[in-house]
């Protein structure tokens, strides 16, 4: 496998890796313990390609990720008026979930086609 091939399969890890650091630098946070384990856990799989923890990790976020795209709607709501501020919040909010959902779906097929190929 060339490295190329080998970077553009690991690219949902990294889109993942990538939503746990924003998640991280948004907590405002020097010493996150969750995205200190959601990283290692990432690069792990990573690492090892472990086939169901493939499949798990990714269906975490994504249940995750629907939680908190109810709680992100519930919150844009409060505002009294559809104002900037909340536009601001509705679009950087939708647009993390989503690149989220999507890197773990990608993953999922990922490892649901290294499973049947094996």
């Amino acid at each position: 496998m060339t490295f190329n091939k080998k970077i553009f399969l690991n690219i949902p890890e990294y889109l993942l890796i990538a939503a746990v650091l924003f998640y991280w630098m948004s907590a405002g946070l020097v010493i996150n313990y969750i995205a200190i384990v959601l990283l290692v856990i990432i690069i792990l799989q990573m690492i090892y390609k472990n086939k169901v923890i493939g499949i798990i990790i990714p269906t975490i976020m994504i249940l995750t990720c629907f939680y908190m795209i109810i709680a992100l709607l519930s919150e844009v709501r409060e505002f009294p008026s559809f104002n900037a501020e909340a536009q601001t919040l509705l679009f950087v909010g939708l647009a993390y979930f989503s690149i989220t959902i999507i890197a773990s779906i990608v993953m999922i097929i990922k490892y649901t086609s290294l499973s049947n190929k094996q």
